[in-house]
């Protein structure tokens, strides 16, 4: 069975420093130098991050609001429009060479949405699908909604989005990934922001909807949800990450509270 590593650093990753540092693992993968699929499971400090096709008028305040909230804006080449990204959140990146898998972007994105459906079945959650809007869902019906039935369903908060997914590839080599909402931290920041696009959408969290879960245990849920959904093996990178892996740069707090120096690297912040 092939394989893949999972890192989960402890600390909070600073989210351009942490995009550059995908690039660098993504190209290595592309160039043969990183043979082993990875995925990444972290959170990031609060960040907008904006999609190829992102409509400006969905963030809907001003960048100097946004400066006082201690919020920064990027944009970045993933598909979709516009997400937020904070603590409390599940950030994932499979960094997957699609050619050992499948080469194809629509089964990558469902074989994703499946991952999460597992990782939130886990705790009890039905999951599910909105045709139309890439993502999971949870709410009713509690199976998967088409993409004509959704409109009534989304804006009347029946079905709810727990997960978001955006996803880059190049040369079938993949980064950027989903983010999966654990507390109710992140909700409140949704407001800043049409939610990936969707006008009326409600986010929702693990924690909204009942789940007692913390970062670590759903980490190691998406592990599980990542190995089940590819039929591939999970590895824990721990401390034996290949050399073409370079060290993650994290922030000083780690996600219990404690304190532990950080690694700052300043790179390039576009492409």
């Amino acid at each position: 069975m092939n394989s893949f590593r999972v890192l989960r650093p402890g600390n909070r990753v600073p989210y351009l420093a942490g995009l550059d540092w995908q690039r660098e693992v993504a190209d290595r993968r592309i160039e043969g130098g990183l043979e082993e699929d990875l995925l990444v499971l972290l959170e990031h400090g609060p960040v907008l991050t904006l999609g190829r096709n992102a409509d400006e008028a969905h963030v809907t305040v001003s960048d100097a609001a946004l400066e006082r909230l201690g919020v920064d804006r990027v944009e970045v080449e993933r598909g979709g429009d516009v997400t937020y990204h904070g603590p409390g959140q599940l950030v994932g990146y499979p960094i997957f060479d699609l050619r050992g898998h499948r080469k194809d972007l629509h089964w990558f994105l469902r074989r994703i949405e499946d991952a999460l459906i597992r990782t939130v079945g886990s705790f009890g959650l039905d999951g599910f699908r909105v045709e139309g809007h890439t993502g999971v869902w949870v709410g009713e019906p509690d199976d998967d909604v088409s993409e004509e039935d959704a409109p009534p369903l989304v804006a009347d908060g029946r079905v709810r989005k727990l997960a978001s997914i955006g996803i880059h590839v190049s040369r079938w080599v993949s980064w950027h990934g989903f983010a999966l909402n654990v507390t109710r931290e992140p909700l409140e920041s949704f407001r800043l922001i049409v939610p990936c696009g969707i006008r009326g959408v409600r986010m929702t969290s693990l924690e909204a909807e009942g789940v007692d879960a913390g970062l670590d245990d759903v980490r190691r849920a998406a592990a599980a949800g990542f190995e089940s959904a590819f039929g591939v093996a999970a590895r824990d990178a721990g401390e034996d990450l290949p050399d073409a892996v370079p060290p993650l740069p994290t922030e000083g707090a780690r996600t219990d509270g404690t304190r532990e120096q950080s690694q700052p690297r300043t790179r390039r912040a576009a492409r």
